[in-house]
């Protein structure tokens, strides 16, 4: 459960290094964020010489949180960190690599780029 606010880890080579959510796309007043979402976030650190630098705005989806996830067969997953793959207004991944491990429901969600670049896929 993402809210605005939270910190989360960059899983992708964009060259942002922490991000900080500050809205949440969708309803108007939504209050968290799940695997799957895409945010607005800021960035609150950045790796120099690269093409997106501290304190710009940009939007995000999110990839792993560490409130679990229960699918329907039963299963539980949770993962250590909450981490986001920045994107552009169009869906398209900012990165070239994805690192981490993802979840499976990002497939349904339309983001398949993400899932075929992701090294493992739960």
């Amino acid at each position: 459960m993402i809210q605005p606010q939270t910190h989360l880890n960059v899983a992708d080579n964009s060259g942002a290094r922490e991000l900080m959510c500050i809205r949440i796309i969708g309803a108007s007043n939504r209050r968290y964020a799940n695997i799957g979402d895409v945010i607005v976030v800021v960035i609150k650190d950045a790796v120099p010489n690269m093409p997106l630098e501290r304190s710009e705005v940009v939007r995000a989806v999110i990839v792993r949180t560490c409130k679990e996830l229960k699918r329907d067969n039963g299963m539980i997953i949770r993962y250590n960190d909450n981490a986001a793959v920045v994107i552009d207004q169009e869906g398209n991944l900012k990165g070239t690599r994805v690192f981490g491990a993802i979840a499976r429901e990002l497939r349904q969600f339309n983001f398949t780029k993400i899932v075929s670049l992701a090294p493992e896929v739960l």
